[in-house]
């Protein structure tokens, strides 16, 4: 991005980086935004989904988050049409109160939702009038196979690579980041650097002190285990949220592979433990041993401290629960963009992005702790803890409003929108304690008006080929070797 946003006769751009420091890869799934990312760089989207072995994705299916045996699914995109002032979750929850048989599920409402329900895919049909032009998409790939061909992307667009491992760094006398030193003596200098080193943070925390906001006692899960096997069935174009009794398991359908994994809380289930509960659920043969790892959720204090900005896991980590971390290093640098810098690093400019970014880390945690708090389980400590524990003030005050009235705002730099925390909170249980009084004006309307909305994306779901299929014609990736 920033290859192709800068002009190259005024601007160097070298990344370091050592083939000898694996990556954490545990995130394969992501949302939509990173479809403008691709845009933005000119790529081709059937070649990208060639080269990473990706399937698409139209939300998340989460099992036994609510209580046991239950399932509900978080579409992307908007529920049902524009009828009014309301948002439309608000009609809804009227002709439900009225007539839930006429009314239907909310799901029955999200051509994304009902797409997924049924294994079917297509790209958005450039006609508004369309009912498939309401159609929101994102990716499952390998998440290595990406960095490899963004890699050549960007090799393409002017970055110098230096292959190299950094050990210290060298300060200026006002305690910038002068230089990093590698490990064979060499030494790098620039103006800005820019800090992908993960959770140890080399430059943002090793050598500028920055400190941390830890918030697992909002997000108690500090553990993972990834998995992958071979795959065992036709992808579909959804992810797979398994709630268990110390956590949480994820699959992620590729075109040849599916990738598992369990999230998990340490105080109430060893790795061991974990490890035996993963492969004993997954399908499929196993490709590669399991990799363990653990993490503090939270934030920096600031992601941009000095000449020194902290992007993906160097500037926070939340888990992988909303496939987020891949979004939050798109996010950073098209901020970084707005916001680039001289040499003079203008105080109100860092300060700037450092609230916004703050504010986007806080917005997404609520968004990941409603899915843990608001829970009927009562069959483990660990959800038994989730649901006694204390919750953010913000956070607090949106469930509050939805279950009076049903009424959602949003609040400054959310990422997820509306119709998210809906399908979320009505999937988690959160429900108003009485529809909106201005939906009620409208009741014999509605109850003519949404069934026909039903139909009307039940019979754009039938004219959408099967995901296989749609993958076949358009994007397969070789066969693996």
């Amino acid at each position: 991005m920033l290859a192709r946003s800068l002009p190259r006769d005024r601007v160097r751009i070298t990344l370091l980086e050592s083939e000898e420091i694996g990556t954490v890869g545990v995130g394969e799934a992501t949302i939509p935004p990173i479809r403008e990312l691709n845009a933005m760089l000119g790529i081709d989207e059937d070649a990208f989904v060639r080269a990473t072995q990706a399937s698409f994705k139209l939300g998340i299916a989460f099992e036994d988050w609510h209580s046991v045996g239950e399932r509900y699914f978080h579409p992307f995109g908007r529920f049902g049409a524009s009828l009014g002032t309301l948002p439309f979750q608000s009609y809804w929850h009227e002709l439900s109160r009225r007539d839930a048989d006429r009314a239907g599920p909310l799901l029955a409402y999200s051509l994304p939702g009902m797409a997924a329900a049924a294994g079917r895919f297509c790209r958005p049909s450039p006609d508004p009038r369309n009912a498939l032009s309401n159609i929101s998409y994102a990716f499952h790939f390998d998440a290595s196979l990406y960095a490899r061909f963004l890699r050549s992307v960007a090799e393409g667009g002017g970055v110098e690579r230096v292959e190299g491992r950094a050990v210290a760094t060298r300060m200026t006398a006002d305690g910038a980041i002068e230089a990093v030193v590698l490990s064979d003596g060499r030494t790098l200098d620039a103006d800005f650097f820019i800090d992908a080193s993960g959770f140890r943070g080399l430059l943002i925390e090793e050598a500028l002190k920055t400190g941390y906001e830890d918030w697992r006692h909002w997000l108690p899960c500090d553990s993972a285990i990834a998995l992958p096997t071979s795959a065992h069935e036709p992808p579909r174009p959804y992810t797979r949220s398994i709630a268990g009794p110390a956590g949480w398991q994820w699959r992620i359908p590729l075109q040849h592979r599916t990738g598992n994994g369990h999230v998990f809380c340490s105080a109430f289930l060893s790795a061991d433990e974990a490890e035996a509960q993963l492969r004993s659920s997954v399908a499929g043969r196993p490709l590669a041993e399991a990799k363990r790892l653990r993490f503090t959720t939270g934030r920096r204090r600031v992601a941009w401290n000095r000449n020194v900005l902290a992007v993906g896991l160097a500037a926070g980590f939340l888990e992988p629960l909303e496939s987020t971390s891949i979004h939050l290093v798109q996010s950073a640098i098209t901020r970084l963009l707005a916001l680039f810098p001289d040499r003079g690093f203008a105080p109100a400019d860092l300060a700037y992005y450092n609230h916004a970014t703050a504010r986007e880390y806080e917005r997404i945690r609520d968004f990941l702790v409603l899915h843990y708090h608001a829970t009927e389980r009562r069959d483990s400590a660990f959800w038994e803890h989730c649901r006694a524990m204390a919750i953010p003030d913000t956070l607090r005050e949106r469930l509050d409003l939805y279950r009076s009235r049903g009424r959602f705002f949003p609040a400054e730099f959310d990422l997820f929108l509306e119709p998210s925390w809906v399908a979320v909170m009505e999937g988690q249980g959160v429900r108003p304690a009485a529809p909106d009084p201005l939906a009620a004006v409208h009741a014999e309307r509605l109850a003519e008006l949404l069934p026909r909305i039903r139909g009307t994306i039940a019979a754009a779901v039938t004219a959408m080929p099967p995901h296989e299929r749609f993958i076949a014609e358009h994007c397969r990736a070789p066969a693996a070797a």
